[in-house]
């Protein structure tokens, strides 16, 4: 059994879903969709063989005040 995404794709089992703990040691972001420290988030959990998406990952833009 793999212990990661990346483990599991060199095995070429492609809906490997990680056990519910290694879901939840993963922080959510409050990074913006789009932006670079998002990306960078999302590399460091492929770097780390984590799942992509966080259901706590912030997803739309809501609560930001417009610059002047």
């Amino acid at each position: 059994m793999p212990n990661s995404v990346l483990e599991a794709i060199k095995q070429g089992i492609w809906d490997y879903e990680p056990e519910e703990n290694a879901k939840q040691k993963q922080p959510a972001t409050s990074a913006l969709p789009g932006t670079r420290e998002k990306l960078d988030v999302l590399a460091e959990r492929v770097r780390q063989g984590v799942p992509l998406w966080n259901s706590r990952d912030r997803i739309c833009y809501d609560g930001l005040q417009e610059s002047d």
